[in-house]
């Protein structure tokens, strides 16, 4: 600790910020030193450490003039996809454990309300921002409180459906409420849709905004005693506004507009945050940044740089465990061949082209893909659609981000029986990006949708397999999950087979003990069997590739002709295949027993995925430790 404090005595004014109201006494020099400063320190921490690069350095000035104007902790900042916000946890007294971000033990790389009372609210997924900070207008207006509430969002939030929710809902408040809007025309991909080309235009467009902010600064000047004037100008707004940006929607969701101004240019932003902080109304400021700003290499290329692992050799890597083929990268070669065997294929993603491994795909067939922005449940019933017109989607989705989409699932495509298939990439630990981003759930709450298909492959070559029996069906939807690691092993040229749905494959005959799993885990059941020779432990390994629906007339065999089965998955334990299987074995009568090992009922922490697998006990030694513990 002594030595990284030591570190920032190169730094002229970092190093006497600890917190927001050390920024107060500095003069404007000193501030624009400090975003210098911050700005350096951030891309020499994250080399080391790896994280979120780009989104950070794009919001530093922003960072900068928030805290430098407002009260912060007791005005409350609400972020949107809070990898914009190492600068501000830089400000607020951690800079000195930026060391350990996104690692086991260290501090979150995101918003983390238990982590600091500058961190009002939690942010891991997107879209969040405005309907969370109208909640707090709310509670602050109910406690007949003073304090302000920004929300801040961007990096591709806006384009998410629950941002449009929360503005729908802002005509029910009263009082200080500001939105920001950082655009900067990027998620982790490059923005799409409407919303972005809508922004584009505004910029296009200055008059309005030019004039309408005249207007609106003389009215607010005019004598209390002229409010005939101001109606009547105010009228004859409403013309110009037509004539010279009739798309102009924020004002009618009850938001007064201001902007675009430069994101970069602190005393503007200085300036303007004075100007609006204690407006009695909701006000929208829209500022343009720059993903990457001030590291050449990340302006150029901001989608390799949003993620980065620890510099080593000079040059920054996008951020993966593993130098093997990964299964992402085996999923993007598959859906080519499966767009040359069926014309029929629609790709869909919700702003990951890059994180599902769809780029290849999209240069190749650009009228079979879609990027539907940050909108979970818009892609699943949009394929929905597009599966009912006759298509064959296949909806690319993190395992966590369809969380948010489970009535889409359940409603519009698997109640009417829609063959959509799902790419659940990130399936089980992730690793850094921690509890918001743990692919812990999927069997669980998919398992409660009637006659869905659910599947796990151990390898690339079984992914393949998987993905073509999907599409040889035609009445069921069709999730194959999968983790963010290697893929084990993957033949580009080798043929598809089409799998029996449900069947399982017995890959090792033992005796007494039997070992159920599925996924990769089933290749650490396989390799536990070397920690159990000395025990003369000689279980039988079956690879449950199907969960739903399983094997059932294999299940029963393995049960009558074994006293031990043990259920392996990377999932959480609550309504996963253990618990299925346990619950069928209790009705069979069979007196085997069952033990389910698989991730706990409680959140998982953040750090490397192989760590993390060793501590919840799935690495090939946890199993046999467990199969001792359990024989």
């Amino acid at each position: 600790m002594d030595n990284e404090k030591s570190n920032f005595r190169q730094y002229k004014v970092l190093d006497k910020v600890n917190k927001p109201a050390d920024m107060k006494s500095l003069s404007s020099e000193e501030l624009h030193i400090l975003c210098d400063e911050v700005r350096h320190f951030i891309i020499e921490s994250v080399k080391k450490t790896g994280g979120h690069l780009a989104p950070s350095l794009g919001t530093i000035e922003l960072i900068v003039a928030m805290h430098y104007v407002f009260d912060t902790p007791q005005d409350k900042i609400i972020w949107d996809v809070g990898h914009q916000a190492y600068a501000h946890k830089v400000l607020t007294g951690r800079k000195d454990k930026m060391n350990t971000i996104r690692q086991y033990g260290g501090i979150s790389g995101f918003l983390k309300i238990h982590e600091s009372e500058y961190d009002a609210f939690g942010a891991g997924h997107a879209s969040t921002s405005i309907s969370a900070a109208i909640g707090f207008v709310a509670a602050r207006n109910l406690k007949k409180e003073s304090n302000r509430v920004v929300a801040i969002i961007g990096d591709g939030s806006f384009t998410g459906g629950l941002a449009l929710e929360g503005m729908n809902n802002v005509c029910n408040i009263d009082g200080q409420f500001l939105t920001i809007l950082n655009d900067n025309e990027m998620s982790i991909s490059p923005n799409v849709g409407a919303i972005s080309k809508y922004l584009t235009k505004i910029l296009r467009n200055p008059k309005y905004i030019y004039y309408k902010n005249r207007v609106w600064n003389f009215l607010e000047n005019l004598p209390r005693g002229s409010r005939f004037f101001r109606k009547l100008i105010a009228k004859l707004i409403v013309p110009i506004k037509k004539l010279l940006s009739s798309k102009l929607f924020f004002e009618e969701f009850n938001l007064r507009y201001y902007g675009p101004i430069n994101g970069h240019d602190l005393n503007k932003l200085i300036m303007t945050f004075e100007n609006i902080k204690n407006l009695n109304y909701p006000v929208l400021l829209h500022i343009r940044t720059k993903k990457g700003k001030g590291l050449p290499i990340a302006e150029k290329d901001p989608t390799k740089y949003h993620g980065i692992s620890p510099i080593t050799s000079g040059k920054a890597k996008d951020v993966k465990e593993e130098n093997n083929l990964q299964f992402l990268e085996a999923f993007g070669k598959i859906t080519i061949e499966l767009a040359e065997k069926y014309k029929e294929t629609v790709l869909i993603t919700a702003a990951m082209k890059d994180g599902t491994g769809l780029v290849e795909y999209a240069d190749k067939f650009p009228d079979r893909y879609y990027d539907v922005g940050i909108a979970e449940g818009h892609a699943v019933t949009f394929a929905a659609g597009l599966a009912a017109g006759g298509a064959r989607p296949v909806a690319a989705i993190y395992s966590t981000f369809l969380q948010r989409a489970y009535d889409n699932v359940f409603h519009d495509i698997a109640l009417q029986h829609l063959p959509v298939v799902f790419a659940l990439d990130r399936a089980g630990v992730v690793g850094a990006d921690g509890p918001t981003h743990h692919g812990a759930y999927d069997l669980s709450f998919l398992n409660t949708i009637p006659e869905i298909i659910i599947a796990a492959p151990r390898n690339g070559n079984e992914m393949r397999d998987m993905f073509f029996t999907a599409f040889s069906q035609k009445d069921k939807p069709f999730a194959i999950r999968y983790p963010k690691d290697s893929c084990v092993e993957f033949d580009e040229n080798r043929k598809h087979k089409i799998l029996e749905i449900g069947a399982w494959e017995i890959l090792k005959k033992g005796k007494n003990v039997a070992i159920i799993s599925n996924g990769v885990m089933t290749n650490n059941a396989l390799d536990s069997l070397k920690f159990l020779e000395k025990d003369n432990i000689k279980p039988t390994v079956i690879h449950a590739k199907f969960i739903k629906p399983f094997d059932e007339e294999m299940f029963l065999q393995v049960a009558k002709e074994h006293k031990l089965i043990i259920t392996v998955e990377e999932n959480t334990i609550m309504g996963g295949m253990g618990m299925t299987l346990t619950e069928y074995l209790n009705k069979s009568k069979l007196k085997s027993k069952i033990y389910c090992l698989a991730l706990p009922d409680e959140y998982i922490p953040q750090g490397k995925r192989k760590f993390l697998l060793e501590k919840l006990g799935l690495s090939p030694e946890g199993i046999a430790n467990f199969i001792r513990e359990n024989s």
